[in-house]
Formats: C-alpha cells, sequence, structure tokens
C-alpha cells in the first residue's frame, strides 16, 4: 500500500459543563490523504505526528506526503486539528502495516492535543467522556440533531484559554459538575429530554462569551424558545452547538425554525447554519 485516505469526523466537545472532557462526533468530515512518497512535510503539526508515530511504532522514519479536504472548518470549535493528526496518525499506521492498534493512536492523538475530549469521539465516534486516556463511549441516536451556528470568525483554542480564571467559586463548579453527569446519563440512556437545563456551565463559558462570543447567551435563548433542548458553545468556539430531539417526519422544519431563531440573534451578518447528526463510527479509512 502506498497511499491510503482516511475520513475524519468533526466533533463537538465540553457540550457545556463537560470541559475538557466531554465530547460528540459529528456526521462532518475531512478526508487525509497520505502517500509513501516525497519528502516529508515541514509542516509542524504533521512534523509532531511523525515523530510520535515512528517512535510508538519502533520502526524507521520513511518520507511521505499529505493533504487534506473536506467541511469541517479551521479554529471554529469543531475539532479541525483531531481531523489533521488523528487523520495523519491512522495513515502512517496504515502505510507501515497497522504497527500500533487503535487505542494507541488515539493516545499518541490526545497527547499531542493536550487534552482528550475533541480526540475521543473523533477516534471511536458517538458520545464520548474521556477521563485522561480512559475512555467510556455511547452510541448517539438518530432522533438527536446539532444545529450549529458557525460565525465567521476564528478563535484559536489558545487565545480562549487566555481568558479562563485560575480560580472558580467552589458552589458553581459543583453544579457545573452535576450538570456535567446529568450529561452523561442522558446520552447513556438516550433519555435526551433529561439534556434540558443540563448545559448550564460555569467553568469556561462566561468567561469566554464576556471576552469573545458576547451573542452567545442570546443564541442559546433564541434556540431554546424555538424548541431547542439546550446550547453550548462548541469546544472554545466560534461556534455555537444547539440540540434538538425530533422524529423524521418533524426534524427539517424544527431544525430550520431553530436555525433561523440562532442565526437572527447574534445581530450579526455574517455566519452560516449547518444542521447534522452524531457519527457513530469515528475516524475510517476510506474507500470511495
Amino acid at each position: 500500500m502506498n497511499e491510503v485516505t482516511i475520513r475524519v469526523p468533526a466533533t463537538t466537545a465540553n457540550l457545556g459543563p463537560g470541559y475538557d472532557c466531554l465530547g460528540v462526533a459529528l456526521q462532518i468530515y475531512n478526508l487525509v490523504t497520505v502517500r509513501r512518497s516525497g519528502a516529508s512535510p515541514a509542516h509542524p503539526m504533521a512534523t509532531a505526528v511523525a515523530e510520535n508515530y515512528f517512535h510508538c511504532a519502533g520502526i524507521e522514519p520513511f518520507p511521505f506526503s499529505w493533504s487534506i479536504s473536506g467541511d469541517v472548518p479551521s479554529s471554529r470549535g469543531l475539532g479541525s486539528s483531531v481531523t489533521v493528526r488523528l487523520g495523519l496518525l491512522h495513515g502512517l499506521n496504515a502505510l507501515a502495516g497497522d504497527r500500533c492498534d487503535k487505542d494507541s493512536i488515539f493516545r499518541l492523538c490526545a497527547e499531542l492535543e493536550g487534552h482528550p475530549d475533541n480526540a475521543a469521539p473523533a477516534a471511536y465516534g458517538g458520545f464520548t467522556v474521556a477521563g485522561g486516556t480512559e475512555i467510556a463511549r455511547f452510541e448517539v441516536g438518530p432522533q438527536l440533531r446539532f444545529i450549529l451556528l458557525i460565525p465567521d470568525f476564528e478563535i484559536s483554542t489558545s487565545a480562549a484559554r487566555k481568558v479562563l480564571p485560575t480560580k472558580l467559586d467552589h458552589l458553581d463548579a459543583a453544579q457545573s459538575c452535576a450538570n456535567a453527569c446529568r450529561i452523561t446519563a442522558a446520552f447513556a440512556t438516550q433519555q435526551y429530554g433529561r439534556l434540558r437545563g443540563a448545559f448550564d456551565d460555569h467553568l469556561h463559558q462566561p468567561f469566554r462569551e464576556r471576552e469573545l462570543i458576547p451573542f452567545l447567551s442570546n443564541v442559546i435563548a433564541a434556540a431554546e424558545s424555538a424548541g431547542a433542548l439546550g446550547g453550548f458553545l462548541s469546544g472554545s468556539g466560534s461556534t455555537i452547538c444547539c440540540v434538538v430531539e425530533a422524529s423524521e417526519r418533524d426534524a427539517s422544519a424544527l431544525t430550520e425554525k431553530i436555525g433561523s431563531a440562532m442565526l437572527a440573534s447574534t445581530g450579526q451578518t455574517g455566519g452560516r447554519v449547518v444542521v447534522t447528526q452524531a457519527d457513530n463510527e469515528g475516524a475510517l479509512t476510506d474507500h470511495g
């Protein structure tokens, strides 16, 4: 094998109070193609991936080239960096004869990312709870829709982390922990109605809203008034994700209503709405 293409899903992480631990894979994808030829790339992300992979696999590095295409926007809180890192890791592994197992590839990706909340759902699909490298995973039902408001501006993860305080109120932290547990229970049992009111967060969203995304609360409130179960900042932003449970018959009209309300509530002229569902497969070799 001299060439392989890996399909990697976008991810929405944190889900409000599940900071750095909760995530869902989405049916939006990037395709990463890796070829065993040419010169190894100078791109710093690819260089770091290659160094870590070859060390893990215990083999001599070989030259490769790579390219990426797809629909996952950069720096919008949808795991675009994970699509690169995980796609390259799986691609190199396939070209090397699958020297590392899927769990090892995930651990490498999480280490390179610095946190596992996007890496876990991208690797395994579904809804994941990541505690370090220990993962709990649950299938997500087709009745759950994710309505994404994607603004026309980027927010880097590093910039979003800089606005966070060094200390938190104890009661606020306890409430956020309780809500993260409620979210996990709702996904584990597929009782999605229990998500209503559970996305409230005091760990990161209030600070990011004040400094970076002033319309966050307005968008979520508009979505809830239109029928959404709730909403949250996707990862570190700028995307805002709202969630609705709907039958196949009602989904189109309901998601359109919610998406329109979200877009109108920003007070901005830019941005777009994307409606999707969960991906339950995770990263896969694409066979066309």
